[in-house]
């Protein structure tokens, strides 16, 4: 063993929403100083851009098509053995507090305690979404991205301030116990997840006026590929905002919301040096999925593209080289890494690697990295495949898209319909299918969504059960 393991995980934080990252604007002071003093990875990426799909994967180091938990509402039971099974079995104290997003507190989801745990609703989830087809799906009911926007205080602001003083605590008491053994503790915060409303503090931080222009926006003539435009038009926030003020508001929230977040972290991590921990602690961050923020007038998760699909990661710690890694990584591999920190006996997918020995290698930028989306909206099933500068979209029924983000790292330029790249997009598409059958895949997301439908009592009765949106937190009374 070697040393305590603090995994620190967000939701919804876009990859490049970092100013180590190089974005213009949204200041992450508490994060950077984390990246400076270990590895940030700057290709890594979730295996779903949704919430639960993606920690069912990053639980069990496994694939959507491999889980077979493909949307919000079908979330990880602890049914499959996962790190925080292969930790207890190797007797590490491994704990958690915060957002899991797992079906219920009394599952066996690989932790000795789970603090104020935030997980689907009713236990069941986002049951309406998982009505897909086009000709059977509703629109999403009110508007996800809230019915206000702006400063203030939210639910969600509420319950991660309480997670940050929770952990903030459970670092002082694990100081003071008589408990020497490493531990592993996983935190799990919701920022800068919508609501899009943060504490006025960091809102102000953002002025409308400064704000940058979003990129392909559909209202100056750009045009949305077929399937993202149907996927959207299952929630289209771009068309519910009032004005082009709430709007930039919107945005000015999301960047404020990642400043909230930097802040907590600081917090935790500041709690965790007070505690005497800090010199034998490898401390992770990553997100479970991105965000578009406006980019092609999308926002939310939800496709494939690099706002959505991107994350951020960084290690440090003892023995962590400081700099960057652009070796392509995923969270199947931080999956990896959790179990072998420890020593202890876990398999997830053959291709995952811990990230310590990917930083003990030269980076390899032509690793391949999977994603695939069969969640809310999605008419059909959606892969992503990227080796190297090339970056495929598969869509089922739909044309597919190819990027070279070398010379296109925002991915304004769909090369797929190019005769000049008719060899490079046949070779993605064949080392797609050299992994998984695409239709295959799909057909059985159908079929499980059907078949869940069918077991909660049909269509009116599921249209009637989870959340309306986003997930509830827990009381917090319970938090005290």
């Amino acid at each position: 063993m070697t040393g305590n393991l603090l995994i620190l995980m967000s939701d919804e934080h876009q990859a490049r929403a970092l100013s180590c990252a190089g974005h213009p604007m949204i200041q992450t002071p508490n994060l950077d100083r984390l990246a400076a003093r270990g590895t940030r990875f700057t290709n890594a990426y979730t295996p779903s851009p949704i919430c639960v799909p993606a920690r069912a994967s990053f639980a069990t180091g496994l694939y959507p098509h491999q889980t077979r938990m493909w949307d919000n509402a079908m979330p990880y039971d602890g049914s499959i053995r996962g790190w925080g099974h292969a930790l207890q079995d190797k007797g590490v104290p491994v704990e958690s507090i915060g957002k899991l997003h797992y079906r219920a507190e009394e599952d066996p989801a690989g932790f000795d305690v789970e603090h104020i745990p935030m997980m689907v609703a009713g236990g069941v989830g986002m049951v309406w979404a998982s009505i897909r087809k086009e000709d059977e799906r509703i629109d999403g009911p009110g508007r996800m991205l809230g019915d206000y926007i702006g400063p203030g205080q939210s639910k969600y602001t509420e319950y991660d301030a309480a997670v940050t003083e929770r952990t903030k605590k459970w670092l002082a008491e694990r100081a003071e116990g008589e408990d020497d053994r490493p531990w592993c503790l996983y935190v799990g915060l919701v920022a800068p997840h919508f609501p899009l409303v943060v504490p006025q503090d960091f809102y102000d931080l953002y002025p409308l006026a400064d704000l940058p222009e979003t990129k392909l926006n559909p209202a100056d003539g750009y045009q949305r590929h077929p399937w993202v435009e149907k996927q959207n038009a299952f929630m289209d926030s771009e068309a519910k905002f009032q004005d082009e003020q709430e709007r930039k508001r919107a945005i000015a929230s999301y960047f404020g919301l990642c400043t909230w977040l930097d802040h907590n972290v600081g917090q935790i991590l500041e709690a965790l040096d007070q505690a005497g921990f800090a010199d034998d602690t490898t401390v992770i961050y990553s997100s479970d999925h991105g965000d578009n923020v406006g980019a092609r007038g999308l926002w939310g998760k939800s496709n494939l593209y690099q706002e959505s699909a991107a994350i951020p990661m960084i290690m440090a710690g003892p023995g962590v080289k400081k700099g960057l890694c652009e070796t392509p990584v995923s969270l199947v591999d931080l999956s990896a890494t959790i179990a072998e920190h420890f020593g202890a006996e876990f398999t997830g997918v053959e291709e995952a690697k811990p990230l310590s020995r990917i930083l003990a290698e030269p980076d390899d930028s032509d690793r391949p990295v999977f994603s695939e989306y069969h969640a809310a909206g999605a008419v059909s099933g959606a892969f992503m495949l990227r080796i190297g500068r090339w970056k495929y979209h598969h869509y089922v029924g739909f044309p597919p898209e190819l990027f070279d983000l070398d010379t296109d790292p925002e991915e304004t330029r769909n090369l797929a319909q190019d005769p000049v790249f008719a060899e490079q997009l046949a070779s993605m598409e064949q080392a797609l299918k050299d992994r998984l059958d695409p239709d295959k895949v799909d057909a059985q997301a159908f079929e499980d969504q059907a078949d869940l439908i069918r077991r909660l009592g049909g269509r009116e009765a599921a249209l009637k059960l989870g959340a309306p949106g986003a997930t509830p937190p827990p009381k917090l009374e319970t938090a005290k």
